[in-house]
């Protein structure tokens, strides 16, 4: 049986053999057999004159209690429901009374100050509400305190029980970093307080499972405040390797939308630019806007707007223009029916390729596969003041007198939207 998270194995001789439920009254037949006294009551008077189990013919159709059987499973019960009672107890969100005093204990102690059940205890706790999530960000010293255990890592030394705990710690911070009034000092006591936290974050990232990979991802995040700390994160040894991993075709959905937001954090710093460029990040946002199985509309988003950001230098749009301009061909068929946002960014990439650039490669792309019958239709759409500049834009490169075109369309189709 399992009740929420609780397993329980029954067994065998505690089940009735007709019902298969645990016996509430057992007895005992001529033959030695053990039933369920409705069970076998049933069974007796709907004429049937055999043990169930055995099949034998009942020399009489009397019964005896089993006490001893009927003990044992009362025996049983009580250890059943105690060890539910202490499970749902060990389950249930602590008070902010409760977390307090674990957040007491937590700073009272010296050495091995941090206690794993303490943390689970606590993120338990941050888990149930937003204002409990508000309140832990409220508590300075205890932020402090664990981002300073993340500085206590000796990856070759730490103990399991340890690194777990840092676990832990990890997750608290990311999921309260949203309510924490000073982002900045929060990522500055992360990342140059002259304790290596950032590499713990880095190895969570790489060993961690699935949700420690998306809590660590935003975590990366919500410290790239500024160049300086971009430009950091970036340049940790491995880092971008593993992100580039995370956005492949067979990763948690979850993971690879968290993975391209942390990816747009840290992007804009030209050095980071030019690294994802060398990582083949173009290639990999190209297959994810292909694959149906991933490109969703948060993910189609995200990739587009990563694509604008790398289309800001000659080495991106020569990447987003490269091979037979299949990435390029990708975003002309994102330019409607997604969202506004990818409309957006969609718009975005082409003007910067094919208008600002004026990249050849860009203009035949977009030709072929009937972007310019787009870019008209949008302009007759509820786009934005700045979309509609830069697709009047595009139509100049393309030598298109966008107002004699729009005529020539039915008046239907004014009202066409681009999602």
């Amino acid at each position: 049986m399992r009740k929420d998270d609780l397993y329980i194995t029954v067994p065998s001789f505690f089940r009735c053999p007709i019902s298969l439920d645990v016996m509430k009254s057992p007895v005992s037949l001529c033959t030695g057999v053990t039933y369920d006294r409705a069970s076998i009551q049933r069974w007796l008077d709907g004429g049937n004159n055999t043990c169930p189990a055995t099949m034998q013919i009942l020399q009489n159709k009397d019964f005896v209690p089993n006490r001893t059987l009927q003990r044992l499973i009362e025996i049983w019960s009580d250890s059943v429901r105690r060890r539910a009672s202490v499970e749902s107890a060990e389950l249930a969100a602590p008070t902010r009374d409760e977390i307090a005093d674990a957040i007491d204990r937590v700073k009272a102690e010296k050495e091995e100050r941090f206690d794993r059940e303490i943390l689970a205890k606590i993120l338990r706790f941050a888990r149930e509400s937003d204002d409990n999530r508000g309140f832990l960000a409220g508590k300075d010293d205890f932020v402090r305190l664990l981002v300073d255990l993340m500085s206590q890592v000796d990856f070759k030394s730490t103990s399991a029980p340890k690194l777990l705990a840092v676990q832990e710690a990890v997750k608290i911070l990311s999921m309260i970093r949203s309510k924490l009034s000073d982002r900045r000092r929060f990522s500055n006591l992360v990342l140059n307080n002259g304790r290596d936290r950032l590499t713990t974050i880095v190895f969570l990232f790489k060993t961690g499972n699935v949700e420690l990979k998306i809590v660590c991802a935003g975590l990366l995040e919500f410290i790239a405040i500024d160049s300086e700390s971009k430009v950091l994160i970036a340049e940790r040894d491995g880092l971008v390797g593993e992100l580039m991993k995370s956005i492949s075709r067979d990763s948690d959905s979850s993971l690879i939308e968290a993975t391209l937001s942390c990816l747009i954090a840290i992007s804009s710093p030209r050095r980071v630019k030019l690294n994802l460029i060398r990582e083949k990040l173009v290639a990999d946002l190209a297959k994810l806007l292909t694959d149906p199985t991933t490109s969703s509309v948060s993910v189609t988003e995200k990739c587009l707007k990563l694509l604008e950001t790398l289309a800001s230098t000659k080495e991106g749009r020569s990447e987003i223009c490269g091979g037979d301009g299949e990435c390029l061909k990708t975003v002309v068929k994102k330019l409607m029916k997604v969202s506004t946002a990818a409309t957006e960014h969609a718009v975005t990439v082409l003007w910067s390729v094919s208008y600002l650039f004026k990249e050849e490669k860009a203009l035949e792309a977009v030709t072929s596969t009937n972007g310019v019958t787009k870019i008209l239709l949008l302009l007759q759409s509820n786009c934005s003041p700045a979309v509609r500049r830069m697709l009047t834009d595009l139509l100049k490169v393309f030598k298109v007198n966008s107002r004699s075109c729009l005529s020539a369309y039915d008046t239907k189709t004014t009202h066409i939207m681009p999602f």
